[in-house]
């Protein structure tokens, strides 16, 4: 039984209510009537029921597909303006209990190089970050609950919040961990975490347990009720995702937007961010093994329609893509991007780490300046922007922001400033150049005259050597 408002992962997340919209979608793809109808509804930007979106998904026809990029493209514009916010994982540790068939970190996986990370340890690798100029990060830990208990997280946590290098400041940390309780979510939310983000890999049940067959991972329901637990110990900024290859994409598509409409009607706020990865190689894991990988046009289609589906909700594309396949999708929906990112436990502070510690093979092995200065190159503004959670705004507080199309008077003034921050703290001279030229131009859109009047006072005030304004 299909119900959304339901607790039960087995009827939000409806297998023969997956299957009925694909069905549906499947023989109504080339209707072009209902088609544009759909199209034409999206244009309220208050987006689309998981069925409305599926069709679109499967629409061929060349036209409608065209809509469809330009629709999403215009939904980005009109809630994410041309930022692009950048953040790094951080691995701690990857000692790992579950026995996941397409992960490396699997416990019976003799050959990878097992490593926790010491708090001095960490100090090095957020320094390290700190170096290259990054703000916000994104902890990641394997599941072992004697090797990296909570209290190893928290204290990791509260390691990485206190460590000032120079002009450095990690000012948001992200945390990507296993599944646990609300106690424990309770205590990441005190312990200043900003997202709580967790990846369902498939939401296809059977599939899952299969791809799951040991360790506290295989229990489907613990898993996918999550975020609800979450929500209840106070974290009101949760990321989904999926991991697209491991099963039949259409399936996965419908169960993330399924999930999204849940959160939005038992919580009254959807996912703070969805992520949408694809199956890489691995130590130990061979993708060639895996039928259901997806080509590069159809993952820019799904992020397209994802965007029209949920247009408030950040998209995020880490660097398992290529420079080529993040150029093809950055238009249509992505708003957030990692940058010179190592996946190896130690992988920031140490030249020569174990290769075979790492989660998943990065495709873009660019620096995180020749990312930014790409970006700047690509009329986006890399922002390193913080402030939202900093100042209150997460949860539905931040939805009402976006929704209310206070961006470019918010978001793109602080993005500006901490791109300012980044160009003269950590630049190359080139990129320095070209993010001062993009600075100046970009700040005179802002709306608010007397907005646009103080972001210049604070650029001014940054030549002085001060930092960290915010709106």
């Amino acid at each position: 039984m299909y119900d959304k408002y339901s607790m039960k992962a087995e009827e939000f997340i409806s297998d023969e209510e997956i299957k009925a919209s694909i069905a549906w979608a499947e023989e109504n793809k080339n209707n072009l009537e209902l088609v544009n109808q759909i199209i034409d509804k999206s244009a309220d930007h208050k987006g689309l029921s998981h069925r409305e979106a599926i069709l679109l998904l499967l629409c061929e026809d060349k036209d409608a597909i065209q809509r469809i990029f330009a629709r999403a493209a215009e939904i980005k514009d009109a809630f994410y303006g041309n930022r692009i916010v950048i953040f790094a994982p951080l691995y701690l540790s990857n000692y790992c209990v579950n026995g996941c068939l397409y992960c490396p970190y699997h416990h019976k996986n003799k050959h990878i190089a097992r490593r926790k990370l010491t708090q001095e340890e960490i100090r090095k690798e957020v320094i390290a970050l700190q170096d290259m100029g990054h703000k916000r990060l994104a902890l990641e830990t394997g599941e072992d609950p004697v090797n990296c208990p909570i209290e190893y997280v928290l204290e990791s946590i509260k390691t990485i919040y206190s460590i000032k290098h120079k002009n450095g400041a990690i000012r948001r940390v992200n945390v990507n961990i296993a599944a646990t309780t609300v106690e424990n979510y309770r205590k990441l939310k005190e312990a200043g975490i900003g997202t709580y983000v967790l990846f369902q890999e498939t939401y296809h049940k059977e599939q899952y347990e299969y791809l799951h067959p040991t360790g506290p991972k295989h229990n489907y329901a613990y898993h996918t009720e999550a975020m609800d637990r979450a929500m209840e110990g106070g974290i009101d900024d949760v990321g989904c995702g999926v991991l697209f290859g491991l099963n039949l994409y259409k399936y996965d598509f419908v169960g993330i937007l399924m999930h999204a409409e849940h959160l939005e009607a038992v919580h009254g706020v959807g996912p703070h961010t969805i992520s949408v990865p694809r199956l890489r190689n691995a130590d130990d894991v061979d993708v060639s093994e895996y039928e259901n990988a997806i080509s590069d046009e159809l993952f820019q289609r799904i992020v397209a329609v994802l965007r029209v589906a949920v247009p408030y909700t950040g998209i995020i594309i880490s660097t398992r893509e290529s420079q080529r396949t993040r150029e093809m999708v950055l238009p249509y929906g992505v708003s957030q991007i990692s940058g010179g990112s190592r996946t190896t436990v130690g992988g920031y502070a140490e030249d020569h780490q174990e290769e075979n510690s790492a989660q998943f093979e990065i495709s873009d092995h660019r620096s995180l300046d020749e990312v930014v200065h790409w970006l700047l190159e690509n009329g986006h503004v890399p922002s390193f922007c913080t402030a939202c959670y900093r100042e209150g705004r997460t949860g539905d507080r931040f939805m009402s922001l976006v929704k209310a199309g206070q961006i470019r008077n918010c978001c793109h003034p602080n993005a500006l400033m901490t791109l300012k921050e980044y160009a003269e703290d950590y630049a190359s001279p080139e990129t320095h150049k070209l993010a001062l030229e993009v600075i100046e131009k970009e700040a005179e859109t802002i709306p608010n005259e007397k907005v646009r009047e103080k972001v210049f006072e604070h650029l001014h005030d940054m030549d002085g050597g001060m930092r960290d304004f915010r709106f």
